[in-house]
């Protein structure tokens, strides 16, 4: 076997190795850290990370995750915290300190006046008995058997612990305080991610003169100015009440002038496809999108409660709301 992909399927496994030896020490303590958690949330404070080096970008992530799942949280540089930065601090906030050795100066350096501010410190560490905890109401301990460094010294196996570690809390705190698929996508607007779960075919849909909308007995030529008028490729046919009858399209058009051009002179009624496919307005788009592709359509249309025609949404739309 090559040796490089000896060495690495040797890092995959010291790591592996490192995330079953933390998955199986989980207990009391990760329980009473999520606890904690949801209830300073829940009290309108947040939860700030801390740590320096590669904790502090593991940090950094964790607090990005619990943000974007509704836990609002920061991260705080310490150095930076010793010149300004302990600022972000507030009554009711829970500071989580990262620190693998439990011994880094930079970080003990921000405890002390962090607790004069009367702030809660829990400290997620490898030692238990290390100066961090001495700090702390709880401490999460997360003992890595080695690193995947061949000298046991730059952080691997441990930050991608703590990462994990941090992605647990998060989606134990996701699903304790009930968060859903649309809060996530309220949270993430400006996203595929986003769109996907909140805009809705209201929000896309082809509507007033941009609807090209006829009645029964409305000739396939008048039909078609309408089309034009609308910048639409259908017209949709209606009753008095706005009632879906069926839709008109180029398509339809094209087909049925091959047999003469007196068509143009038939009531769109006669030509027409009859019961077409259509959605709530209130729906997602993306079942908009999943509809188009699976039936090899290019429109959709859009109803209200009571069923009347309120738009359509084309084909040629969604690439401009970036759903496709």
């Amino acid at each position: 076997m090559n040796r490089i992909i000896e060495r690495a399927r040797e890092v995959f496994d010291i790591e592996i190795k490192g995330l079953q030896e933390l998955r199986d020490n989980l207990g009391d303590s990760f329980i009473q850290l999520t606890e904690r958690c949801l209830e300073r949330v829940g009290a309108g404070g947040k939860i700030v990370i801390t740590g320096i080096g590669k904790s502090g970008y593991i940090g950094k992530k964790i607090s990005a995750t619990l943000s974007s799942i509704g836990s609002p949280s920061v991260f705080m540089h310490p150095v930076e915290a010793l010149h300004g930065d302990l600022g972000i601090l507030q009554q009711g906030d829970l500071l989580i300190a990262l620190s693998y050795s439990g011994e880094t100066e930079e970080l003990l350096g921000i405890l002390t006046p962090a607790k004069r501010l009367g702030i809660e410190i829990v400290g997620i560490t490898g030692s238990a008995q290390s100066s961090l905890a001495e700090y702390c109401s709880l401490v999460v301990e997360m003992a890595v058997p080695q690193e995947a460094c061949p000298f046991n010294l730059a952080p691997t196996a441990t930050t991608t612990a703590l990462l994990v570690l941090g992605d647990a809390l998060a989606m134990a705190l996701l699903q304790e305080r009930g968060f859903t698929k649309e809060d996530y996508g309220r949270l993430h607007p400006g996203g595929a991610i986003g769109r996907a779960v909140t805009m809705r075919i209201r929000d896309i849909m082809r509507s007033g003169d941009r609807l090209a909308l006829v009645s029964p007995d409305t000739t396939v030529k008048d039909t078609l100015l309408k089309i034009t008028a609308a910048r639409s490729g259908a017209a949709l046919i209606v009753d008095a009440e706005r009632h879906l009858l069926g839709i008109f399209t180029d398509g339809d058009f094209r087909r049925h002038i091959e047999r003469g051009i007196e068509v143009l002179s038939t009531p769109v009624s006669e030509v027409m496809s009859a019961n077409p496919i259509y959605v709530p307005e209130d729906s997602l788009a993306v079942e908009a999108l999943k509809i188009l592709e699976k039936r090899h359509i290019n429109a959709i249309i859009a109803v209200d409660a009571e069923k009347r025609v309120t738009g359509l949404v084309d084909v040629q739309d969604l690439p401009r709301c970036k759903l496709m």
